[in-house]
């Protein structure tokens, strides 16, 4: 039987040991090597600043044979993410007109209930301007939301001409206009002030942490708010009135405007 006899011997005999900057480890992805380079942006919004950075790089930078420069992190998941939003809101968007396009049953009622969108878009696009100017996943989050809110006000706005007509039997003109515009003005003043004050902390508090995401929404959808009721309590029933069709029930024996 053989006996193995150990031997120590320092370690500064086997290799040099100091201090030093480098590596201290080698990233690899698929069998190739990886070096990440992370950066912080401030005063300005991802996408615009990977799209700057991507193209600078391709400018000035020349990478060896076999490297090549990937572009990840939060700037690729914001982009998947507006992609899906983007998706899912336009899916979202035609089934909710073709169910208005049934409810309704008239084409230019469902134009003037569609009306009020581009009246929101304006408020949320001013209040995201001069918030900053940045369009961003919170941002896109809020004018969806704006949509469906504002539409909401232009469905009870429109309806309610209807029901006027048809059931209580008025004849469509500038008279049935303006009382439906005033019996739909408290309805529609507490649902944007209720929404409104809800929202009014969150938007205040958009530099704080963990604001990222509610605070564009609050701000987007404070600013459409603002505009969508100014309008649709002035500019709807005017365009209804030119351009609206409401026909009474033959039951009810009312006219036709």
């Amino acid at each position: 039987m053989h006996i193995a006899e150990q031997t120590r011997i320092p370690l500064r005999e086997l290799a040099a040991i100091y201090e030093t900057t480098g590596r201290y480890v080698v990233l690899h992805e698929t069998t190739r090597r990886r070096q990440a380079v992370t950066s912080n942006v401030g005063g300005r919004d991802v996408a615009s600043f990977v799209a700057e950075a991507r193209r600078k790089i391709d400018q000035e930078v020349k990478f060896p044979a076999g490297v090549y420069a990937v572009y990840s992190g939060a700037a690729e998941a914001q982009a998947v993410a507006q992609r899906e939003l983007l998706l899912t809101s336009v899916i979202t968007g035609v089934g909710i007109v073709l169910l208005l396009a049934i409810a309704f049953g008239n084409v230019r009622n469902l134009i003037l209930v569609l009306a009020n969108l581009p009246f929101a878009l304006a408020g949320g696009v001013l209040a995201i301007f001069f918030s900053g100017g940045w369009l961003t996943l919170g941002s896109l989050v809020g004018l969806v939301t704006l949509f469906g809110i504002s539409t909401r006000n232009s469905i009870m706005m429109v309806s309610h001409f209807d029901h006027l007509v048809r059931v209580e039997g008025h004849t469509w003109g500038m008279e049935t206009a303006l009382q439906g515009a005033s019996e739909r003005l408290v309805p529609i003043l507490m649902t944007a002030l209720v929404a409104g004050l809800g929202l009014l902390p969150i938007a205040i508090g958009t530099g704080d942490q963990g604001s990222e995401i509610e605070g564009p929404v609050a701000i987007a959808i404070l600013g459409g708010l603002a505009t969508s009721t100014a309008l649709n309590l002035l500019v709807l029933p005017a365009m209804a009135l030119r351009f609206g069709r409401f026909e009474a029930d033959s039951a009810t024996g009312g006219g036709q405007g």
